[in-house]
């Protein structure tokens, strides 16, 4: 992820991750980004229950039971490994992880753990009891998906009335301490929405939002064609910059993140260079922290029949089951090919990748996305939207162009 907010508006310093040591275990939430030691932030798909039918969703959700989730005692099992493993962030999705009864179990057991624990939910089962529930067990965040208005995020979410419960799902967080953010994933149909968002956003005095890039998985991969173009990706990412900066300047502080294109930051830097070079510079050493792409590193995924997988996309790939093996020693393992590989990524990069001056602070962005357009897994992401003049190493003429 790309912190719009903390690099263009210069709301965190190099000297910020710093000071911490770097370490995950002691750097706060916003800037564990900026980790050394990569400890893996999970993603666990604790159901494939869904209440909404979503165009876009990765994991094929549907409104039923499934036989093969894991168990409340398994799950335990599972946030014990975790915790000894020192992963600083557990993120509880699905499906929709409020269908599932023992949610606020498994939460509470991870925070008394030691973990920060967060949700990715549709917002639309969060009564004023459940979000007090929530409070209680100490969730640190809930970030609610939203693609648009009422009309168009009610078309992607499947349900009528799927922006009206979110929002009060919203309010019902709110109203006791939990922080909230928008989860926002990024279409052709929706992009015009993008300023309206930021309105919400000040209207309801809602303190971050994630502005997710398209990724081909899932029921994602029929919308392949509705991802944006390069220079529709160029727009977009300049208008969510000038959005954030506006509130900025207003004093409307707000967190705001693009998620799933690490060509965000080095776009976002190569702005920063024109406009104002002193901050670039400490943009790029912040980019070089933050290391890009993070998939089978410093992100993981367990889904709901404990199946271990590179990144909560990558579905079609299995390192293992927790059933079988621990958590620890599954991620830990580089007998597998594809774990091998994906821990040192940079290696196996073709194309324009290969050569790519960003290829340091980008990582060669989502493999997946890769593998889901041209069958290679190593060949550049479709996504990447720097021009070719952009990612060439700068010549002697280009000094102004500070190579990382």
């Amino acid at each position: 992820m790309i912190g719009i907010s903390k690099l263009y508006c210069g709301t965190v310093e190099p000297s910020d991750a710093l000071r911490y040591g770097r370490m995950s275990s002691k750097l706060p939430s916003h800037l564990l980004q900026f980790s050394s030691d990569k400890r893996p932030v999970i993603v666990w798909n604790i159901t494939k229950r869904c209440n909404l039918k979503c165009v876009h969703c990765y994991a094929h959700a549907k409104n039923r039971d499934f036989d093969s989730e894991l168990s409340t005692t398994e799950g335990k099992n599972l946030l014990d490994d975790l915790a000894d493993f020192g992963v600083p962030v557990i993120l509880f999705s699905g499906g929709e992880p409020v269908t599932r009864k023992d949610l606020p179990e498994l939460a509470a057991y991870a925070v008394k753990k030691g973990m920060r624990a967060v949700i990715s939910t549709n917002g639309t089962l969060i009564t004023p009891q459940k979000a007090r529930t929530l409070k209680e067990i100490g969730l640190s965040y809930v970030g609610i998906s939203l693609d648009g208005m009422e009309e168009i995020n009610d078309r992607f979410r499947g349900v009528k009335g799927a922006f009206r419960s979110a929002l009060e799902g919203i309010e019902n967080c709110k109203k006791v301490g939990i922080k909230v953010g928008l989860r926002f994933t990024i279409n052709k149909s929706n992009v015009s929405e993008i300023s309206k968002i930021f309105k919400l956003l000040q209207e309801l005095d809602i303190p971050r939002a994630c502005f997710y890039h398209l990724v081909y998985a899932g029921r994602g991969t029929e919308l392949v064609k509705e991802d944006l173009s390069h220079q529709e990706s160029r727009k977009a990412v300049d208008l969510i910059m000038d959005l954030t900066k506006k509130l900025h300047d207003k004093g409307h502080i707000k967190e705001v993140l693009t998620v799933d294109n690490h060509a965000d930051g080095p776009y976002l830097y190569l702005r920063l260079l024109k406009e104002n070079p002193d901050r670039a510079k400490e943009v790029l050493e912040l980019l070089q922290m933050n290391e890009g792409n993070s998939s089978g590193i410093g992100i993981g995924c367990i889904s709901w029949d404990g199946e271990v997988h590179p990144d909560q996309f990558w579905r079609h790939y299995s390192f293992g089951n927790v059933k079988d093996r621990p958590f620890s020693e599954i991620w830990t393992d580089t007998s597998d090919p594809l774990m091998k590989k994906l821990k040192e990524k940079k290696k196996y990069a073709k194309g324009r990748c290969a050569t790519c001056r960003w290829l340091d602070i980008c990582a060669g962005n989502f493999r997946v996305r890769s593998e889901a357009v041209t069958g290679d897994i190593w060949a550049p992401d479709p996504a990447c939207y720097l021009t070719d003049e952009e990612v060439k190493n700068p010549g002697p003429k280009d000094q102004a162009l500070v190579c990382p």
